[in-house]
């Protein structure tokens, strides 16, 4: 009788600490979300930045499962259209927003980036998400007037939204050809370590360890 009512108590016990368990395994989310700088074009989708990133988490032991909501060609007014119901399924604990840059290839008002990219914060942070914000450039033959200000346009966003920002996701790349693919714009596998490396000292500070 008194070994059934032991197993009993320590069945009870285990299945009241259950939840607290599952809750400390459970991993925290990181969204990324953005273009095809970040959607692996051009190459295999295990030879992209984030899934390098992914690589990089799992060895140093942070406890986190990474979800690649990239699409190639998206705008920021589309990101924006499809952010809602990326928070709401994924419930990411920290969002690396990585968009513009099709805008500026598209010659967009920068205004109009400068809301959406807005916008998108807005709604991460509702939803609970710390946000990494991604600079872009453009090439220059887009001129200065507003390839200049389309830099900097990122930069004052982070400065107004009080959040960290990756100046330039891709910086020390363009500047090697050989390391872009042709189209000249997208890098190729060889160069995405360089792009996590461009990534991780300001990732590094947000990400939780237990």
């Amino acid at each position: 009788m008194n070994c059934l009512r032991q197993r009993t108590l320590s069945l009870l016990l285990l299945i009241a600490l259950s939840p607290l368990y599952a809750q400390e395994a459970e991993p925290y989310t990181l969204l990324v979300y953005g273009d095809s700088l970040s959607a692996a074009y051009g190459i295999e989708e295990s030879e992209g930045w984030v899934a390098l990133l992914e690589n990089r988490l799992a060895e140093k032991q942070y406890p986190y499962r990474v979800v690649n909501a990239s699409v190639s060609g998206e705008t920021s007014t589309g990101g924006l259209a499809r952010l809602p119901a990326a928070l709401e399924s994924y419930q990411p604990d920290l969002v690396l927003l990585e968009l513009g840059g099709n805008d500026g290839l598209r010659g967009l008002p920068l205004e109009s980036l400068r809301r959406n990219l807005i916008e998108m914060i807005e709604l991460s942070r509702a939803a609970g998400a710390e946000v990494l914000l991604a600079g872009i450039q453009i090439p220059p033959n887009y001129g200065p007037r507003y390839t200049i200000p389309f830099f900097q346009l990122f930069g004052e966003i982070a400065q107004e939204a009080v959040l960290p920002l990756v100046p330039f996701l891709i910086d020390g790349i363009p500047q090697q050809p050989n390391l872009m693919q042709n189209d000249g714009i997208h890098p190729k596998a060889e160069a995405q370590w360089m792009i996590v490396e461009n990534v991780w000292p300001f990732l590094e500070p947000m990400l939780e360890t237990d």
